[in-house]
C-alpha cells in the first residue's frame, strides 16, 4: 500500500503535473491532498482541472486548507473587502474570479481534517493546519505542536500549511508535513510531496523533491498579468519560486509593522502599497541571503 501525499498547491499546475508524473511512475495509484489548491499563480482552473480528471482516475482525498476558508469567507461576506492591484489582496481576488460554482462545491465538501484508516495499518489524521483549525502550525519544538500531539488519536498526524518538508516525533507519534507542491519553502525551487508506504503494518514515508520548469511557471504568471493584480505579492512568490528561500508571511509581517507604527493600527486587507514598496525596497533582495523564518505569525495570509 503506496499514497502519495500532496499539499499546497497554490495554482502551480506545472508542478503539480510533474509531481503527479513521478508518482505515476512509482506505481503510486492513491493520492492524499492536504489543501490549498490555488492561490498565487496564474490560470488556476488547470490546477482544477488536474484534480478532477486524477479524481475520476484514482481514489483520492481531499482536505480543506486555509485558502478554500478565504473563498468562502469572501463569499459569505458579500465579495467585499478585496481589490484587483492591491499586494494584499489582489491575488486571492484573482483566483476567486476564476473559480466555478462547481470548484466552490468541491471544496465545500472537503473536511479540514479525517481520521483515514485502511485495514492492517495504523490509523493516521490527515489535515491542513492541524486537526482542529486550517490555519495553525505544526511545529517542531513547540509548545502548542506538543499538545496538539497529545489530543490526536492518531499515532501519525499528516498536515501541510508551512510550506516546509519536516518530520516531527513526540513520544510515540509523528508528524509528517510532505513540504508544498505549488510554492515550498527551503527547496532550493524544487517542488515537493511524500509518499507514504505501508510495510509491514506500519508507514513508512519518503519525502520527494523534483526539479521542475520554475521558468514556465514564472512566465505564465506574468503572462496572466499578476504583476497588476498583485504587485508585490507576486514579486515575492517569483523570489520563492527560484529559491524557496523567502516566505509571504514574514514580508507580510513587516508590511503589517510599518503600517502599524505609520497609522497606529494595521487592519487587513485596507494596507497601502507604500508599505508593500517599503518592505521589499529594505531586503534588497540580496542573493544568496539567508532564508526567512517561515514561521511568521502575521495574520490574513498564507
Amino acid at each position: 500500500m503506496n499514497i502519495a501525499v500532496l499539499s499546497d498547491i497554490h495554482g502551480n499546475y506545472v508542478a503539480l503535473e510533474r509531481c503527479l508524473s513521478h508518482a505515476y511512475s512509482r506505481h503510486i495509484d492513491t493520492f492524499l491532498f492536504l489543501g490549498d489548491y490555488v492561490g498565487e499563480l496564474g490560470y488556476p482552473e488547470r490546477s482544477m482541472q488536474l484534480l478532477y480528471e486524477l479524481n475520476k482516475r484514482f481514489p483520492c482525498w481531499f482536505i480543506r486548507g486555509n485558502k478554500e476558508e478565504y473563498w468562502f469567507s469572501y463569499r459569505d461576506g458579500g465579495e467585499q473587502g478585496w481589490k484587483d492591484g492591491s499586494s494584499t489582496s489582489g491575488s486571492l481576488l484573482y483566483a476567486y474570479r476564476r473559480l466555478s460554482p462547481e470548484d466552490l462545491s468541491f471544496f465545500e465538501k472537503m473536511e479540514i481534517s479525517r481520521e483515514i484508516k485502511l485495514e492492517g495499518f495504523p490509523g493516521f489524521t490527515a489535515c491542513h493546519g492541524s486537526p482542529y483549525r486550517v490555519n495553525d502550525k505544526l511545529l517542531p519544538e513547540d509548545e502548542k505542536t506538543m499538545r496538539i500531539m497529545e489530543r490526536v488519536e492518531t499515532p501519525l498526524v499528516l498536515c501541510g500549511h508551512t510550506h516546509v518538508q519536516r518530520k516531527i516525533a513526540y513520544g510515540e507519534k509523528n508528524v509528517l508535513n510532505p513540504g508544498a507542491v505549488g510554492i515550498p519553502l527551503g527547496s532550493g525551487g524544487k517542488t515537493q510531496y511524500m509518499i507514504l508506504h505501508g510495510e509491514n503494518g506500519a508507514w513508512r514515508e519518503e519525502f520527494i523533491s523534483l526539479s521542475y520548469d520554475t521558468d514556465r511557471v514564472i512566465r505564465e504568471m506574468y503572462e496572466a498579468g499578476m504583476q497588476f493584480h498583485a504587485p508585490y505579492w507576486s514579486l515575492i512568490t517569483e523570489k520563492i519560486l527560484r529559491e524557496g528561500k523567502v516566505s509571504h508571511g514574514t514580508i507580510l509581517g513587516r508590511v503589517m509593522e510599518l503600517c502599524k507604527t505609520d497609522c497606529g493600527c494595521c487592519n487587513w486587507p485596507e494596507i497601502p502599497e507604500k508599505y508593500w514598496e517599503q518592505a521589499i525596497s529594505e531586503r534588497h533582495w540580496k542573493k544568496g541571503e539567508d532564508a526567512d523564518n517561515e514561521n511568521s505569525t502575521a495574520v490574513g495570509r498564507g
